[in-house]
């Protein structure tokens, strides 16, 4: 027995037709029956976001190596490429496959602000270091003129400090010293110092001060050396002829010292005589000359 079937495919039971095909669009005599659901969902395009994600997270690493001044060196390449995943995440964003326009767009500001600092502080590092390289340029200029301004300035006050017999140097208390060329001397009989065949000379220096206070005179005694540089012997006898310069000495006032030395023969004819008013304080100054 045959179980009539409508025209939706079911039979009288309710139950469908072995013949008939679920998957088949209804018959035009099924007029506004409703149209059968699908046993399962359709699958869907899942969003595609990462390059939005990628973008805003280089974005920030971007910025936040850009602040740190050591760091500004690495810091455009993480922003370089928040500009370029930025830029292919809004592509995406337009062409409807992804959905997060806010990243994408975040991520590619964030490069170019991380460019713009990573420039800026490239360009601020190259000034400083510039600056600094320029500063130690100029100290060292400095440095070596000031050295060499005080290798003249000691040249000129050694050259300043060698004089002829006759001439005065003024120390740096105003005393004012001359050393005269030094004039034959005759010891007496019982000078000590003098060998037999020697050259007696006398050592006059004339100490003037020249400044508005009194100076103390603490001179020790004269060095004298021969024409071969050799320091000729001091000859004291009891002649009463020699005075050593001591004490004090007020200012306008002049004192006189002098000394004998013996030089050998053969290198009587030049000499040198050293003196300090104080030599503690001041170096010596030197006389020189003939002694003929």
């Amino acid at each position: 027995m045959t179980t009539p079937t409508s025209s939706d495919g079911s039979s009288s039971s309710g139950r469908p037709s072995p013949d008939h095909d679920p998957w088949a669009p209804p018959s035009s005599a099924a007029g506004g029956a409703e149209v059968p659901r699908l046993p399962y969902p359709l699958p869907t395009a899942q969003p595609r976001n990462g390059m939005g994600i990628t973008a805003l997270v280089l974005g920030l690493v971007g910025i936040g190596l850009g602040v740190f001044i050591l760091l500004f060196w690495i810091s455009w390449l993480p922003a370089l490429l928040a500009v370029i995943f930025g830029s292919i995440g809004l592509s995406q964003v337009r062409k409807g496959l992804a959905t997060n326009r806010a990243m994408a767009v975040s991520g590619l500001v964030m490069g170019i602000v991380g460019l713009l600092i990573a420039a800026g502080t490239g360009v601020f590092m190259v000034v400083t270091v510039k600056h600094a390289v320029d500063h130690a340029r100029a100290k060292v200029k400095e440095v070596k003129r000031e050295a060499k301004e005080e290798r003249e300035e000691a040249a000129a006050e050694e050259k300043a400090r060698h004089l002829p017999f006759g001439k005065s140097y003024t120390f740096g208390d105003g005393l004012k010293v001359t050393v005269a060329k030094p004039t034959p001397f005759t010891p007496d009989a019982f000078a000590n110092g003098h060998a037999k065949g020697n050259k007696a000379v006398q050592v006059t220096i004339t100490v003037v001060n020249t400044g508005k206070e009194r100076v103390s005179i603490e001179t020790g005694l004269p060095d004298v050396n021969d024409a071969d540089g050799a320091s000729a012997q001091l000859v004291i006898d009891g002649s009463g002829r020699q005075k050593v310069l001591t004490g004090y000495l007020l200012p306008g006032r002049k004192a006189v010292g002098k000394y004998a030395f013996s030089l050998p023969p053969t290198a009587a004819d030049r000499a040198e005589v050293e003196f300090s008013p104080d030599v503690m304080r001041w170096d010596d100054a030197y006389w020189s000359g003939s002694t003929r």
